[in-house]
């Protein structure tokens, strides 16, 4: 299976598992939202709606591309202080930050 296939693989199953925990209705960004510069769009969106919006659709367009993706990835880390200031469910929080860590693996891992 190549890197894209697995990237693909692990972003369907970080979708679903943002869906199951109720973290994907969120509003669409502005046009202004997504033009932020900041890490994360922390000054313009919520955690979920940059994995939604920004990250999600992101790799999506590597993968349809077959395109390089980027040498390092480390959202997980991010997404787990988000959702612990944010007094998620411990059981999702546990299980978003495990989907996530498997597509930084991904990229992490990637020749």
């Amino acid at each position: 299976m190549s890197v894209h296939q697995q990237l693909d693989q692990a972003v369907r199953r970080l979708e679903a598992t943002l869906k199951a925990s109720d973290l994907w209705r969120v509003e669409e960004p502005s046009a202004e939202a997504m033009a932020s510069q900041q890490p994360f769009c922390v000054d313009s969106m919520s955690l979920p709606q940059w994995l939604r919006f920004v990250f999600i659709a992101r790799l999506d367009t590597m993968v349809a591309a077959q395109a390089a993706l980027p040498a390092t990835c480390n959202v997980a880390p991010a997404a787990d202080l988000y959702l612990k200031q944010e007094q998620a469910r411990a059981g999702d929080r546990l299980l978003v930050v495990k989907a996530i860590e498997e597509v930084d693996q991904v990229i992490n891992e990637a020749p």
